[in-house]
């Protein structure tokens, strides 16, 4: 499956209140997600020695699953092919590469 794919079968399933105008509900549900991530990784640190079993992989996937879910609904809510943003960002990111700007911080690097 492609993004475009993906971008399109998601939507069917966006069930929030005013959805095509409300690009707020799926931001907050991505940072909730982005949290849930962030959360089983801390715990791996946590409790068992930064060792990822194959049963929190799996924990993760779905977790992860949610991140782009939510961030395809961003992108569809503003207009935006998850493709085209997909595209940009390894553009951007193999720019930074080439002129070796990969580390630091800043957005226009």
């Amino acid at each position: 499956m492609n993004f475009k794919e993906y971008q399109e079968k998601s939507r069917k399933t966006a069930l929030y209140p005013d959805n095509g105008s409300n690009f707020i509900y799926p931001t907050l549900g991505l940072a909730g997600e982005a949290g849930e991530v962030a959360d089983k990784i801390k715990k791996v640190l946590r409790d068992k020695g930064g060792v990822i079993s194959e049963e929190t992989k799996k924990e993760l996937e779905k977790e992860l699953g949610d991140v782009l879910w939510y961030l395809s609904q961003i992108a569809s809510e503003l207009e935006l092919s998850l493709e085209n943003v997909a595209v940009k960002n390894i553009e951007k990111i193999y720019s930074r590469l080439e002129r070796g700007k990969l580390g630091g911080s800043g957005d226009n690097r």
